[in-house]
């Protein structure tokens, strides 16, 4: 029995060390990494420094009129919404998906005081940059606190506001202790191919793991050869404190656009499990409870709960995720 786990033990640890050493290493701004779409780069200039922010713009030759927003998670990057914009504009939608600062291949600062509201007045920019006036919005994790800071702020802007699995239906703030910049910068810099992939198998897909998702832990893996990876795990801390310190949970109450939820019921993600006891963390990102608290929240809601689905439907349940977007988006 001993022989046959060493066995197995033995034979996990030669797959991990042949994927590690199969990682392409990726620069600052990944220009070494293609996306699905054309890229293209506007300048702002905020906090006394000018920046590059990227974004693709989809136009489909059969256009419909209508405009569709994607802003991507904590740790992804426009290119994994590839599926999704095929999909949307084969049905004529015109999809702008921008990369924000510090994410993608946008610019990853020495310094930047991230804010949703920072973000949300970066991502107009490229709005307003593209001539487009209006436009539903779609945000997923991290991206769903930015999209929903962005209608907040924007409502003459955002026609409809569809959420996926965001992360801040909850204020983790109430049960885990506070922890600088610094620490999360620490915890950034241990970061390697190995655990990342265990994260995201635990917490995103609930142990089952499809070959599919090896490209977005390769792209966050890949960071991690680079000389300066450091810019990129500093950029990684403060978004991390951006997410701990600026809860949206008590405005959703405020917003006035038609509104879908999208959750993959078997996600867990929480920030700062880690921090608390077993107890408490258990008590910690139950979505099949949150998404139903949420949709009681939003004036003007409906909500989409995909059995068996973790964190990101789009990708692990493709199908039933774009059929009830397409929906809402059309009625």
């Amino acid at each position: 029995m001993k022989k046959t786990f060493l066995t197995l033990f033995i034979l996990c640890a030669s797959l991990v060390s042949a994927q590690e050493s199969q990682l392409q290493l990726l620069d600052l701004q990944l220009t070494n990494y293609e996306y699905p779409f054309e890229v293209n780069k506007i300048i702002i200039s905020v906090q006394n420094q000018e920046l590059e922010m990227a974004y693709m713009d989809v136009n489909p030759k059969n256009y419909n009129g209508k405009n569709i927003m994607l802003l991507h998670g904590k740790n992804f990057n426009g290119a994994y919404w590839k599926t999704t914009i095929d999909a949307l504009a084969a049905d004529g939608y015109r999809v702008i998906v921008p990369d924000q600062i510090g994410f993608g291949k946008s610019s990853k600062p020495d310094h930047f005081h991230y804010t949703f509201q920072q973000l949300a007045l970066n991502t107009k920019a490229v709005l307003d940059h593209i001539g487009v006036k209006n436009t539903a919005v779609l945000g997923h994790s991290m991206g769903g606190m930015l999209a929903t800071r962005f209608a907040l702020m924007f409502p003459e802007i955002t026609e409809k506001l569809i959420l996926e699995n965001p992360i801040g239906l909850e204020d983790w703030k109430l049960k885990v202790p506070y922890k600088p910049v610094e620490w999360w910068y620490e915890n950034e810099l241990i970061k390697n191919y190995e655990g990342i992939k265990k994260y995201q198998l635990e917490s995103y897909y609930d142990g089952n793991w499809d070959p599919a998702y090896d490209e977005w832990v390769n792209v966050l893996a890949g960071w991690t050869l680079n000389s300066e990876y450091k810019t990129i795990a500093w950029n990684a801390a403060l978004t991390y404190d951006m997410i701990f310190t600026q809860p949206v949970v008590y405005e959703f109450s405020e917003l006035n656009v038609p509104t879908l939820l999208i959750i993959g019921n078997r996600d867990r993600t929480a920030l700062g499990k880690p921090l608390v006891s077993e107890n408490i963390r258990r008590t910690m990102g139950l979505y099949d409870k949150l998404g139903k608290a949420t949709q009681q929240k939003i004036p003007n809601s409906s909500l989409i709960e995909i059995e068996n689905t973790g964190h990101l439907p789009h990708i692990e349940r493709f199908e039933k995720f774009i059929v009830p977007l397409k929906n809402f988006l059309k009625n």
